[in-house]
C-alpha cells in the first residue's frame, strides 16, 4: 500500500506543471539499504539503522522510517539523486522526525550536499550545502538549527528556534524563496521567517563606525552632576559603630590575664552614612554621544544568497546518547504547496500515535496494578485503616 501511495505521488510530481519534486524518501521497504550508503570514515563508531514505524504509530506500514539503533553512536548515512539548482526558483526541505526514545541529547537534523560528496567518508567536518532539523541536548539545547554554506563558510541563523521536545512524529520544513527570504515551519505551521541577509551573517554589514571620527573633548553626557552649592551638615559626621553603652565589664575579667577591657561596638544610631551633594541637572549636558557611521566599503550586495548552484545528496549526519529515534517523509522540491499537501496529511500520523501511545499506556498501568504483590495491598488496606480512625474523632469533635 505504502508504495503505491509513493508511486502515485511521483506521477503527480511528474505531471504537475512547473513542479519538480528533487527528491522524496519515503522508506516503504527494505530497498532503502541499496540505496543509502554508510559512511566508512575511520575513528568514528558508527551506530546502524533499522526499518520500524516504532512503537506506537498510526499505520503499520505508511509510518515506516530509519530509526537509530544503537546508543552513544555516530550515525552517517547518505543518498544521492539528479543534481539540480534552485537558481530562480523556491527551495523547500522537508522531513519528519520522532523522537520515541524521549531523547536527552541528540541530533534530528538533515543536511544536504552538492555533488563533491563522498558518500563513504561522510563525517561531521564533511562541507555541506544546508543544515537543518532539531537538536537536543539537556534543558538547555532543544533548538532547530538552520545553517546555510556560504563562501565556504557555516553560517548558523541568529535567531533562537525552539523544536519539539516529545515523544511523537514532528514535520520540520524550510522554505528558501528568491527574493532572499526563508520560512520555517513545524508541523505546517510558521515559527520563524525573514530575511537570509538580516538573519544570518553572510555579509560585512552595511554600515561601520566612522574610524575618523572621535568623540569631542568637550562634550559632556553627564546628566545629573553634584549640585555646587550643596553643603554638607555640621553635625553630619558620626562614626557608624560606637561602643555599647550598656556593656559592663565582667566580674571575672582579670587585665592582667585577658588584658584591657573594651565594651562591645555597635551600630550607632546617629550614623548618616557618607554625604555625597544632591543631584541636580546638568545645564551643560548634551545628551549622549553616538558615533558617526558611513557605508562599509567591504560591503557588496548579494541578491543570490539564496541560491545553492548544485543539490546532490541528502544525509544523517549526527551523533545520539540514546537511540530511537525515526525519521522518515524526506522531501526537497520547488513546490511550497505540495510541501504543506503533504504536511497535512501528516497530522492524522501524529493523532494516531498519541492515540495509540494512550491505549499501550492504560494497559501498562493496569498490568502493572494487577501484579501488585497481595502483601503490598493489604498494607495499603491497613494503612487505610489506621487514617481512618482520626477522621471518625475529629467527626465527632
Amino acid at each position: 500500500m505504502k508504495s503505491l501511495v509513493l508511486a502515485l505521488a511521483s506521477l503527480v510530481a511528474i505531471y504537475s506543471v512547473n513542479c519538480d519534486v528533487y527528491f522524496e524518501e519515503k522508506f516503504p521497504d527494505d530497498s532503502w539499504e541499496s540505496n543509502w550508503i554508510y559512511s566508512e570514515h575511520p575513528g568514528k563508531e558508527f551506530g546502524k539503522f533499522k526499518l520500524t514505524a516504532g512503537k506506537f504509530f498510526n499505520d503499520p506500514e505508511e509510518d515506516k522510517g530509519l530509526q537509530t539503533s544503537e546508543d552513544a553512536r555516530f550515525y552517517a548515512l547518505s543518498r544521492k539523486f539528479e543534481p539540480f539548482s534552485n537558481d530562480g526558483k523556491n527551495l523547500v526541505v522537508q522531513f519528519s522526525v520522532k523522537h520515541e526514545q524521549d531523547i536527552d541529547c541528540g541530533g534530528g537534523y538533515l543536511k544536504v550536499f552538492d555533488c563533491n560528496l563522498e558518500q563513504k567518508d561522510m563525517h561531521g567536518e564533511t562541507p555541506y550545502e544546508i543544515m537543518f532539523g532539531p537538536d537536543i541536548c539537556g534543558p538547555g539545547t532543544k533548538k532547530v538549527h538552520v545553517i546555510f554554506s556560504y563562501k565556504g563558510k557555516n553560517h548558523l541563523i541568529k535567531k533562537d528556534i525552539r523544536c519539539k521536545d516529545d515523544v511523537y512524529t514532528h514535520l520540520y520544513t524550510l522554505i528558501v524563496k528568491p527574493d532572499n527570504t526563508y520560512e520555517v515551519l513545524i508541523d505546517n505551521e510558521v515559527v520563524e521567517k525573514g530575511g537570509l541577509e538580516e538573519d544570518w551573517d553572510f555579509l560585512p554589514p552595511q554600515k561601520i563606525k566612522d574610524p575618523e571620527a572621535k568623540k569631542p573633548e568637550d562634550w559632556d553626557d553627564r546628566k545629573t552632576i553634584p549640585d555646587p552649592e550643596d553643603t554638607k551638615p555640621e553635625d553630619w559626621d558620626k562614626p557608624e559603630h560606637i561602643a555599647d553603652p550598656d556593656a559592663t565589664k565582667p566580674e571575672d575579667w582579670d587585665d592582667e590575664m585577658d588584658g584591657e577591657w573594651e565594651p562591645p561596638m555597635i551600630d550607632n544610631p546617629d550614623y548618616k552614612g557618607v554625604w555625597a551633594p544632591k543631584q541636580i541637572d546638568n545645564p551643560a549636558y548634551k545628551g549622549p554621544w553616538v558615533h558617526p557611521e558611513i557605508d562599509n566599503p567591504e560591503y557588496v550586495a548579494d541578491a543570490n544568497l539564496y541560491k545553492r548552484s548544485e543539490i546532490c545528496a541528502v544525509g544523517l549526519d549526527l551523533w545520539q546518547v540514546k537511540s530511537g529515534t525515526i525519521f522518515d517523509n524526506i522531501l526537497i522540491t520547488d513546490d511550497i504547496e505540495a510541501a504543506k499537501e503533504r504536511g497535512e496529511a501528516l497530522k492524522k500520523t501524529l493523532e494516531g500515535e498519541k492515540k495509540m501511545k494512550n491505549e499501550q499506556d492504560e494497559a501498562e498501568r493496569e498490568k502493572e496494578k494487577a501484579e501488585k504483590p497481595e502483601d503490598e495491598d493489604d498494607e495499603d488496606l491497613d494503612d487505610e485503616a489506621g487514617d481512618a480512625a482520626p477522621v471518625e474523632e475529629h467527626d465527632e469533635l
